[in-house]
């Protein structure tokens, strides 16, 4: 098996892009990871193209990646497209690793792109209203009768939708298991929104604090609408290689990639916390990295909710089970505190545009380990961890991804 490097990576502004197409996204992005590896289209052996609603929401559904890449100069190579809900990208750089790795590849291209702004609002919230999805966040909510933290008066609204209730249902679990509070989870959501003030490419820039965080519109108790991912446009790209093939990309500022893991969930209990499918992840991608939670010094967690980075942080073995909410409160996951989380703003402030989600903490991340990161750069990192969930299933994420980096 041989080591792995990430040695270029590119990434749009995520937010609204009207004037812009998928196409055009995934160009922008994959000219930037070329320029950053010192690259050119030959350099690269093989590609994977990590979309997921393309088809639905523009009609798009023949080999887009191959539409938007041949024009750059990527011909006769092995080609993939990936679909694995928000781990989309995660799961195609992967599957990268996996083949360079196993010497089927010297060196891979991955980019993810997605376009969910669409003008026409029935069709925009659509994507999220999936027969599927709707099944599962019902079959969650039934698990979970009886076992939630009481919805107060004040936090009674109408359902925005099935999922949003979900993502509340699971924030209200936490919360009557351990006691966490709407208050701890806000002050998570204020910290990501802080962070992404500093990030340029991100699709919120207006640092908020934990009143206006709990002050904001409500969208399903206890989530107020900046503790909840937006919908947004965007593109990210990296390039991984060989060790044998580094010779190919002489300027780059390779970073190591010390482990990739992802697994599915998996029924059980919704409170059984312990049996948590990142937790199962990220105990096998610490032993293949040869290192644990305590050596980690910058991570980016999936954070679709804000509750849902609480949870992911005590999965990850960054916090004991229960004390991630009070943890985030008192700093330690802030920039300068113990261990910083989601520095890039995170999915609620950076954006979340599905396919391109899982490739743009890996670009905050190799950034970081460059020490590229400016006034939110976590100083003297070395080593980093993506979390990546996709999808829902059960009482837990449909899919985990875990990758390990390190500076070299």
């Amino acid at each position: 098996m041989r080591d792995v490097f990430v040695v270029g990576v590119g990434m749009t502004p995520f937010g609204r892009h009207q004037d812009k197409t998928h196409t055009e996204l995934t160009q922008a992005a994959v000219r930037l990871a070329l320029a950053d590896a010192g690259a050119v289209a030959r350099d690269v052996d093989m590609t994977l193209y990590a979309n997921v609603v393309q088809a639905f929401v523009n009609g798009e559904m023949s080999v887009p990646g191959e539409f938007a890449l041949r024009p750059l100069g990527f011909e006769g190579v092995r080609s993939m497209h990936v679909e694995a809900a928000c781990a989309s990208g995660t799961m195609g750089f992967h599957i990268a690793y996996e083949y360079i790795r196993a010497g089927l590849c010297g060196a891979a291209l991955v980019v993810g792109t997605e376009k969910l702004f669409n003008e026409d609002p029935v069709k925009r919230f659509a994507v999220f209203q999936q027969p599927l999805d709707i099944q599962e966040a019902q079959r969650y909510l039934e698990a979970t009768r009886g076992k939630l933290a009481p919805v107060p008066p004040e936090g009674e609204t109408k359902s925005v939708n099935a999922l949003m209730d979900a993502y509340a249902a699971q924030a209200r679990l936490h919360m009557a298991t351990y006691g966490t509070t709407a208050r701890q989870i806000a002050a998570v959501a204020a910290k990501n929104h802080r962070h992404s003030e500093h990030n340029p490419l991100s699709q919120y820039r207006n640092p908020m604090t934990t009143d206006e965080v709990m002050a904001a519109r409500l969208v399903a108790w206890p989530l107020t609408v900046p503790m909840c991912a937006p919908i947004s446009d965007g593109s990210a790209a990296a390039i991984l290689c060989s060790a044998e093939s580094l010779v190919r990309f002489a300027d780059a500022r390779p970073v190591r990639v010390l482990a990739c893991n992802s697994r599915t969930g998996r029924d059980r209990a919704p409170d059984d916390y312990r049996g948590h499918v990142t937790r199962r992840v990220s105990g096998e991608a610490y032993e293949a990295a040869g290192l644990g939670p305590a050596e980690v010094d910058v991570a980016e967690v999936h954070d679709a909710s804000s509750s849902g980075e609480i949870v992911q942080i005590e999965a990850l073995g960054f916090a004991p089970e229960g004390e991630g909410g009070p943890r985030s409160d008192a700093g330690e996951t802030s920039l300068g505190g113990r261990l910083p989380v989601n520095p890039s703003g995170g999915l609620v402030s950076k954006g979340h545009p599905l396919g391109a989600t899982g490739l743009a903490q890996i670009h905050e991340l190799v950034s970081q380990l460059r020490d590229a990161c400016g006034a939110r750069q976590v100083p003297g990192a070395r080593i980093a961890l993506a979390e990546n969930s996709g999808g829902f299933y059960g009482v837990e994420d449909g899919l985990s991804c875990v990758t390990i980096l390190a500076r070299d």
